[in-house]
């Protein structure tokens, strides 16, 4: 039974069950079924284990957003709930799906003026930019173009011919945008640009539930964004943090890893979740911003970091970039860290890569 919110509607949600009107989430696979991309990103699996939990969830961002509280924490779900809802008036300012929303009238005025825009929508804008121009424009805010037309490609079962896709890489790049700190503004050098927080905001909005859950007296819980985007803070019941599973990303209905988080923000990309077949081959969703063409060379990766909008940026970075520009990265950046899966090289035996991450939170089930 879901119990909605007044003023918000459907949009925010208590999963209710059997005791006191409450659900508590017994554990891996026990008393709640979660559906199967939820199971894969959330159960705990073999050591460490979890325990029981307690789940408020809500609909943002064309996904689930939820938060995880251990099982005796009921009288903190109302409090939890509050700060979930920060979600909301976050998609609203960040979609450029939306024509009346701040992000997208900006992409369609800033080309002829420098526009001011909300503090926080320029703070999650400037990360954006800072985070692509790190990592060499590995991870890219302008692809909006670049994704619109692969996602017809997509809808039209069609490869995009190589002007096409030059055309669309050419519209417009990081070099086009001018952000002044002082006033708030960002504006174009050209028509055609355009910035998309597609590969970041779920992490921000993170990041932002975080801090309100941690003024309202909550340090102990475990949120997500679509399953692909963590950040966990404090203690689960005995353990040294939350325990997180991996999926395996040749046969996803097995778990490669758990990884145990406290205080630190994960995010997954994968090549498989919205890959389709056209011209007698596999093309995936994420996209190389250099040349224009689906990623080919990883099959999924991992990362951990202090916060979930440089986690979430960063897997996408990590999975252009490839294995040694990974490793170089989190080499020179204390507190990154990767769990890399490239193609198997020889039969289906995958060869997991490392970087940064300490064997006290990773725990490997089966490489095969």
């Amino acid at each position: 039974m879901n119990l909605p919110d007044g003023k918000a509607g459907n949009r925010r949600e208590f999963l209710a069950g059997r005791v006191a009107n409450e659900r508590v989430v017994n554990g891996p696979g026990e008393d709640e079924r979660l559906d199967e991309s939820e199971a894969d990103s959330l159960e705990a699996v073999s050591v460490p284990r979890a325990g029981d939990t307690l789940r408020i969830q809500t609909r943002a961002m064309a996904c689930q957003f939820a938060v995880y509280l251990d099982a005796g924490c009921r009288g903190q779900l109302d409090l939890a709930s509050s700060a979930l809802e920060t979600v909301h008036s976050l998609e609203e300012l960040m979609t450029v799906h939306r024509p009346e929303s701040p992000l997208a009238k900006a992409n369609a005025r800033a080309a002829d003026g420098d526009v001011v825009l909300d503090e926080t929508l320029f703070e999650v804008v400037s990360l954006a930019c800072r985070i692509a121009s790190r990592t060499g424009a590995a991870f890219d805010p302008t692809t909006g173009p670049l994704v619109a037309m692969w996602r017809e490609a997509r809808e039209t079962g069609r490869v995009p011919q190589d002007l096409e896709i030059r055309e669309a890489r050419d519209s417009g790049g990081l070099d086009d945008i001018r952000l002044d700190s002082q006033t708030c503004s960002v504006g174009f050098d050209r028509p055609g640009v355009e910035i998309n927080l597609g590969g970041i905001g779920k992490g921000f909005a993170l990041d932002r539930i975080a801090v309100e859950l941690e003024q309202r007296g909550i340090n102990a819980f475990l949120a997500h964004g679509g399953h692909s985007s963590l950040l966990a803070r404090g203690q689960h019941q005995q353990l040294a943090g939350w325990p997180v599973g991996i999926r395996n990303p040749l046969f996803p209905t097995r778990r490669l890893a758990t990884l145990l988080l406290q205080d630190t923000a994960m995010s997954t990309s994968g090549s498989g979740v919205e890959s389709f077949r056209a011209a007698g081959s596999r093309w995936g969703h994420i996209l190389d911003p250099r040349t224009g063409w689906p990623v080919e060379n990883m099959l999924s990766v991992t990362v951990l970091s202090e916060t979930a909008a440089e986690a979430d940026a960063l897997s996408t970075a990590f999975f252009v970039g490839g294995v040694e520009f990974a490793r170089a990265y989190c080499d020179n950046c204390p507190g990154v860290g990767a769990l890399l899966i490239p193609p198997p090289r020889r039969g289906q035996t995958l060869e997991p890569v490392v970087c940064g991450i300490s064997d006290e939170v990773l725990f490997f089930e089966s490489v095969s």
